[in-house]
């Protein structure tokens, strides 16, 4: 019988969730979708440090947004619970003890200031960083060093301590990545990282390799920063006697800065103009904000399938995905090892894409929203035929009031570019005479206006564009948008000859 794929997502609430940490989610949620599998969200919050008020919540509220939903965790419980590492707290330090015992692990008692000094002492000596490993950890004050009764009078008289994993000297960890192939580390160039803290808090290592066993995760997928530590998980899984039971494990590559010199950070959206987080965050401790994608005017479809695609490759030529789509042909095994370049052009068309294809009602709603702050009210159907000659142009849905103004009002800013080029001292007289001719005209139907307008040109001797773009400039206010003689049958007769005939240019 095939074990069920169980996979989670395991973010620590320290800050807001970066889009990386999204992609992370979303290729777990996937493949558990396409196992018919459970996708299970665990709050890893035993850094007690670093944690950030509102931080689970903001995780939470992102992942629904985005429509990665989780069969476990923190909100919905399951049968493994609690899924919050705090909560968690008395299960992790019988298996800290238990490696202690077997002689896996070891009590160290070292001060932070001692420890400081040896960093002092190693560079002194070579550009090497001090580390506690099977070279340093016999010269300093640990269970290894101590008598058995130091150590005791030392635990009983509650003095601080740390428990950390014993990793072997001159040997190989092997491991098999399902995206990156066999991996071979040298335990020599490996420390002996802290599994168990002084404040009673199990560190990352310890506690995710619990609560993976414990919960049965089949599957470990995860960003690619954690793969050096994956040597020490695979020898956690050892000295607990679980290695038969380990997950597979799978790191995916980094997302990088648009040129791919680096990690992408928010510093990096800053600079460039993008999000790095999928919604606003308002950081407590500075009250700086963060814009988000929700924000700025992303469908959440649009954001995840342009994420879907960051360092992987579906194998078709189809770029547009629906999650059960997605689902059905995401593989680990089509996951790059290099780092994927972050393209935000290619984030705008894929959201243009998806506003394409949003039904003219549904966004005849967002519009009559995006009126309200203008003071403006109007009928749905009348609407619905604003949304359907601008729903091609429109790349946020932030844009629906700039793309749109003109239909509910007229223009008071126009656009100095065309101004400047296509303005000329006979522009006036050339819009005059064009709306003389249509104050006769019956704006019923679009193709009419068209026949008049072209009629209007071989009468007068002139081209296209002498007269195309000074109308739409007087009209809309604008260089470009839908079809001309489609926004003055909309907007109809009396508001196009007001505009032609009213318009002042500051």
């Amino acid at each position: 019988m095939t074990t069920p794929v169980r996979v989670r997502f395991a973010p620590s609430p320290t800050g807001p969730l970066h889009i990386g940490g999204v992609r992370t989610a979303l290729y777990n949620y996937l493949f558990a979708r396409q196992h018919g599998g459970q996708f299970i969200l665990r709050i890893e919050d035993t850094d007690q440090n670093r944690y950030v008020p509102g931080a689970e919540e903001y995780i939470i509220e992102s992942l629904d947004w985005c429509g990665i939903k989780f069969d476990e965790g923190v909100t919905g419980g399951g049968p493994y619970g609690p899924y919050r590492q705090s909560e968690r707290k008395e299960q992790y330090r019988p298996y800290a003890e238990q490696l202690v015992r077997d002689g896996k692990a070891y009590y160290a008692f070292d001060t932070p200031a001692e420890l400081e000094k040896e960093r002092e002492e190693q560079k002194k000596i070579s550009p090497d960083a001090f580390q506690y490993d099977s070279k340093t950890r016999l010269r300093l004050k640990n269970s290894l060093t101590l008598t058995a009764g130091e150590v005791k009078r030392r635990l009983d008289a509650g003095e601080p301590y740390v428990i950390r994993i014993c990793i072997p000297a001159d040997q190989v960890v092997k491991l098999t990545d399902i995206i990156r192939g066999d991996v071979s580390v040298h335990t020599n160039i490996l420390d002996d990282k802290v599994l168990f803290k002084s404040d009673g808090m199990p560190t990352y290592h310890l506690a995710n390799v619990v609560d993976d066993h414990l919960m049965k995760i089949t599957h470990v997928i995860r960003g690619e920063e954690w793969l050096p530590s994956a040597p020490m998980h695979v020898l956690l899984y050892r000295y607990l006697g679980w290695e038969d039971t380990m997950p597979q494990f799978a790191h995916l590559p980094l997302l990088l800065k648009p040129d791919g010199n680096g990690k992408l950070s928010k510093r990096d959206g800053d600079r460039l103009g993008f999000p790095v987080f999928p919604l606003k965050w308002t950081d407590p401790a500075s009250g700086e904000v963060s814009s988000g994608y929700r924000e700025a005017g992303y469908l959440p479809e649009a954001f995840i399938n342009f994420l879907a695609m960051l360092g992987w490759n579906p194998g078709v030529e189809q770029e547009l995905f629906n999650f059960g789509e997605l689902a059905s042909i995401f593989s680990l095994e089509r996951v790059h090892k290099a780092g994927a370049k972050f393209d935000f052009e290619k984030a705008k068309w894929f959201n243009q894409q998806y506003i394409k294809k949003l039904p003219d009602p549904f966004l005849a709603g967002l519009l009559s929203k995006a009126l309200v702050p203008h003071g403006i009210e109007a009928g749905h159907e009348y609407l619905e035929k604003v949304c359907g000659l601008i729903k091609e142009r429109i790349t946020f849905l932030n844009d629906l009031w700039d793309y749109s103004c003109y239909f509910f009002e007229d223009p008071r800013v126009f656009d100095q570019e065309t101004i400047r080029k296509r303005w000329k001292p006979e522009t006036p007289g050339i819009i005059a005479s064009l709306a003389a001719e249509l104050e006769a005209v019956d704006f019923s139907a679009p193709d009419l206006l068209e026949g008049i307008f072209h009629q209007f040109l071989e009468k007068n001797s002139l081209g296209t564009g002498a007269a195309m773009s000074p109308l739409r400039l007087v009209v809309t206010g604008k260089a470009g948008g839908p079809g001309m003689f489609e926004i003055m049958h909309l907007i109809g007769k009396e508001s196009t000859l007001r505009r032609m005939h009213g318009y002042r240019f500051e």
